[in-house]
């Protein structure tokens, strides 16, 4: 269970890091901090990216283990004292970062800027925020116990179905590639670690590193951090003591007004629209839990980004039931094409977002939101059985997020947003032509 817990947690920061680092930026930004806050969104991109590798490992420990992948994720959380703070999609701003960078810290973090932090993330309910390397440790001592996870469980032959950073990894190798276009040139790439897991050893090795990457060591061990392996918890800090130093009321401007989570009506009842409607957004009035998106073009580009995120869930759940097979170079495996496509999904999420919050939040702009990436998971990641039947639900998928363009370009397209609706659709088509051939050769 607790891996399935830590799965569900690395895959809820990742979108909750996503989200914060989409609200940067903005013609609202001050001339004088628009560097900063660029490089800002770059760095918290980067740790998103690296919980993505964070994810596809502990996967791979699940399937090591004998148990079924688990892309799931939190978006309430139940009852275990190991997730860090309930899932909230929250534009970036002191209290969210305080957030993060306790659910990051070490053990051994202490003093006033820490207990000042801690305060800020626990908020006015005071609800202490979790660090999430206690679960690892706990991981960690249960599988150090031979008495309790004997050396059989330790699956090798499940080598071929495990994610390997020679198929993801690629376009991440720190410092050298994988830059998208317009980053920050001093910054370093992420690095991204996926690691493969054979026996208890390497499943060790695999909590150990994730931990490290985190919250990195015990602040009293570790040798001072450089800037080529600060730890999540180092970046996180790092921006928030450079936020500090920023003036009131630019420090509010950093990031755009966007909406906290956005949802569209698929998931909201009548009864649900209706209370979020009544309720209030000034001062000392109770915020809702969530704000439906009710500007008509918005709500379709949100319905967009949800089938998209649909997509790459899809894609990653069935790369998993696939054996890795030698290709020679030329030939595109069903694998590879499925990882292809996870790639493209991931660039589509940050396109899509940044179309979304170019929209308010509703048709009036009454509530002065902007819209935002709703991230809205999916009533079921289940496959079907039988890989012909998972083809077909890729089919399915692909016919469903066409029409989905074509109402989109039915109605007066964002700047800009025509051209990448139709390459968009120009990509699916290629992407349908190759799901079509598999299918044909069964």
């Amino acid at each position: 269970m607790l891996l399935r817990v830590a799965a569900e947690i690395e895959h809820s920061l990742m979108v909750q890091y996503l989200f914060a680092a989409y609200s940067l930026g903005g013609p609202q930004v001050p001339e004088n901090l628009r560097a900063d806050v660029r490089r800002w969104q770059e760095i918290i991109l980067g740790i998103a990216k690296e919980e993505m590798g964070h994810l596809l490992t502990v996967q791979n420990l699940l399937i090591a283990l004998g148990g079924p992948v688990n892309l799931g994720r939190e978006d309430y959380p139940w009852g275990t004292d190991f997730y860090p703070f309930p899932f909230t999609l929250r534009r970036l701003t002191p209290e969210s970062l305080a957030r993060y960078i306790c659910a990051e810290s070490p053990p051994d973090w202490t003093g006033e800027e820490a207990e000042r932090i801690k305060r800020l993330a626990a908020g006015e309910q005071g609800m202490p925020v979790n660090r999430v390397g206690a679960l690892y440790e706990r991981l960690s001592e249960i599988l150090q116990d031979r008495s309790r996870i004997p050396d059989a469980a330790f699956q090798a032959s499940t080598l071929p179905n495990q994610a390997s950073w020679d198929e993801w990894g690629r376009g991440y190798t720190r410092g050298q590639r994988g830059r998208d276009s317009g980053n920050v040139p001093e910054l370093q790439s992420p690095d991204l670690l996926i690691i493969r897991v054979r026996s208890r050893d390497s499943a060790l090795t695999a909590l150990s590193r994730i931990g490290e990457q985190g919250e990195a060591f015990h602040l009293q061990d570790r040798p001072p951090a450089t800037g080529t392996d600060l730890s999540h918890f180092d970046r996180f800090l790092t921006i928030f003591r450079e936020l500090e130093r920023v003036h009131q009321p630019d420090r509010e401007a950093v990031a755009r007004r966007v909406a906290e989570n956005p949802r569209t009506d698929q998931q909201l009842n009548e009864e649900t629209l209706a209370l979020t409607s009544a309720l209030g957004l000034g001062a000392g009035q109770p915020r809702p839990e969530v704000n439906p998106i009710t500007h008509p073009e918005a709500a379709g580009w949100g319905h967009l980004f949800n089938l998209r995120y649909r997509m790459l869930l899809t894609d990653l759940t069935h790369a998993f039931h696939l054996a890795a097979t030698p290709d020679n170079g030329t030939t595109l495996t069903a694998r590879g094409s499925l990882i292809h496509q996870a790639f493209g999904e991931m660039y589509n999420l940050r396109a899509i977002a940044g179309t979304l919050i170019q929209f308010p939040l509703d048709s009036e702009g009454a509530s002065g939101l902007v819209a935002g990436p709703p991230f809205e998971m999916p009533y079921t990641l289940d496959l079907p059985p039988g890989e012909r039947n998972r083809w077909l639900l890729q089919r399915d998928l692909t016919d469903a997020a066409a029409h989905a363009i074509d109402d989109l370009l039915a109605t007066t397209p964002a700047p800009g947003g025509e051209a990448y609706l139709r390459a968009l659709r120009e990509a699916d088509a290629q992407a349908r032509e190759i799901i079509d051939r598999i299918l044909a050769e069964g």
